[in-house]
């Protein structure tokens, strides 16, 4: 059983950072993953927010280039999601993926609030 935890979210004033973490545990023989972050604001789809594989290849949402930087630690199964610049736009439950074929495995959600 493969479980993601997220930590890092709560309440920021526009202009503000966060970092979230995510930590990966149980079995996850793959040497070759991707991690990543999403968000989702009720009532509308989980949009992707930035992902990074095995060697770091990274990918972004277009709204989250140059604000965002995503990093992942492959050995621990860590990914964090350093946010700066933010918006209230940003507001958000943001949820850590792991993608280790043919499984992708979900974090329970972190809140992110931007407001004043």
């Amino acid at each position: 059983q493969v479980q993601l935890v997220e930590s890092g979210g709560g309440l920021v004033q526009p202009g503000g950072s966060l970092r979230l973490s995510c930590a990966a545990s149980g079995n996850i023989v793959n040497a070759y993953v991707v991690m990543g972050w999403y968000r989702q604001v009720p009532g509308k789809e989980r949009d992707l927010v930035a992902t990074i594989a095995t060697g770091g290849r990274t990918h972004y949402a277009e709204f989250a280039r140059g604000r965002f930087t995503i990093s992942m630690d492959n050995a621990n199964r860590t990914v964090d999601l350093q946010m700066n610049s933010l918006i209230p736009e940003d507001t958000a439950v943001y949820y850590c993926s792991l993608r280790a074929l043919p499984y992708l495995y979900w974090g329970q959600g972190t809140q992110v609030t931007v407001s004043s």
